[in-house]
């Protein structure tokens, strides 16, 4: 009987079918290799000698890495590792750092706005125009209000809208259209208080214009009293936004339309006309009594001076006034003037020139009579 080598196992080995000594070794295994207990070992893949879809992988990494460091320049060829690690990488990503802090932390405010800065989405400051810098985003962002812009939001100006239409005071109803001035005074309260800054503005005008025209009297709201009402409702819009902390100042309410409605225009025209006449006499009888009150006035100055003089030398101003007087009167009509015995008889002047200036035409008529006579003789 044979004798059985027991180091092939124990079902014996062909002697001439022995294993290479590397056969069944693992990477870095320098034991010997245990014989395999069910007979002959499958075939082995020769020493250095790669799967086929390994090494098309191996093949491109390495044409990457070498298109990268024929690029960049650097690097060895020691695989996969370095490619990764290569210090052409580290290169970039210190550019794209670079270049994301540089794009989101500088910003520019204009001269009309104000920058609200806002740290993970809660408020941390505001920022005056020019050049500035913040935390890279997402950390600080930032929100651009234009603080100096005027704004204006018209109120009733669609005709026979149902907000033209309030009642006066005096149980009149008005028609009225107005528009409302207004700006951004604090941007971190306009921006996060209000959801609808533009309407609440609208509402607000609405209910401070209605209080204000309750107050007042038709004559006075489409006359004189515009202004004042449009400054009061002014002031108590700013205090209600005020309360609101709405960040909003309110430059100025204009009344364009204050106007009766439209049933009763008609009437409220000939109201309308009535009242110029009154105003129009008015006006006449105030100019006729100004005319008046400068004619006594310059008679009471004119006797002022008589009296003056009259205390200086009152014997002859009494005869000067008597004779200017007697002139005044006697140069306008027939005199006659019986003087007693002794003196001349005046001679009446006036009825001589009437009579010489009547004799005139009759010798006139004889001489052309005469003419005539001699003429046909």
């Amino acid at each position: 009987m044979p004798v059985q080598n027991n180091n092939g196992g124990p079902w014996g080995e062909s002697p001439d079918d022995e294993p290479p000594e590397s056969a069944g070794r693992e990477s870095g295994d320098t034991g010997p290799r245990a014989p395999n207990p069910w007979g002959e070992a499958p075939p082995r893949r020769p020493a250095g000698v790669r799967p086929t879809g390994t090494r098309d992988l191996d093949d491109m990494l390495r044409r990457g890495q070498d298109r990268l460091r024929s690029t960049f320049g650097g690097g060895d060829d020691n695989g996969v590792g370095d490619f990764f690690g290569g210090s052409a990488w580290l290169w970039i990503l210190g550019a794209i750092v670079a270049a994301w802090v540089v794009l989101t932390s500088f910003y520019r405010v204009d001269a009309q706005e104000r920058g609200v800065v806002l740290r993970f989405g809660r408020f941390v400051g505001t920022t005056d125009p020019g050049l500035q810098f913040k935390a890279p985003w997402p950390i600080d962002t930032v929100i651009l209000s234009k603080v100096e812009q005027i704004n204006s939001v018209d109120i009733g100006a669609t005709e026979g809208s149902a907000e033209n239409l309030m009642l006066t005071g005096d149980q009149n109803i008005i028609n009225l259209a107005y528009a409302v001035r207004w700006k951004i005074k604090t941007p971190e309260l306009f921006l996060f208080e209000l959801s609808e800054p533009e309407q609440t503005v609208r509402e607000v005008g609405e209910s401070a214009m209605r209080a204000e025209i309750s107050k007042a009297s038709l004559n006075d709201a489409i006359g004189p009293q515009r202004a004042q009402i449009a400054e009061q409702v002014r002031e108590r819009m700013q205090e209600i936004l005020d309360s609101y902390r709405s960040g909003i100042e309110v430059r100025g309410v204009d009344i364009k339309q204050a106007d009766p409605p439209a049933a009763v225009d008609d009437a409220f025209k000939d109201v309308s006309a009535a009242q110029q006449d009154a105003q129009q006499y008015l006006n006449q009888s105030r100019a006729y009594a100004q005319q008046l009150l400068a004619s006594a006035q310059g008679a009471a100055a004119a006797f002022e001076a008589v009296y003056t003089q009259y205390k200086l030398a009152p014997e002859v101003t009494r005869k000067r006034m008597y004779f200017e007087t007697m002139e005044s009167v006697l140069s306008k009509v027939d005199k006659t003037i019986i003087e007693p015995n002794g003196v001349q008889t005046y001679l009446p002047l006036p009825e001589v020139r009437r009579r010489a200036a009547a004799a005139e035409p009759s010798a006139e008529t004889n001489a052309s009579n005469s003419a005539s006579g001699k003429s046909g003789q």
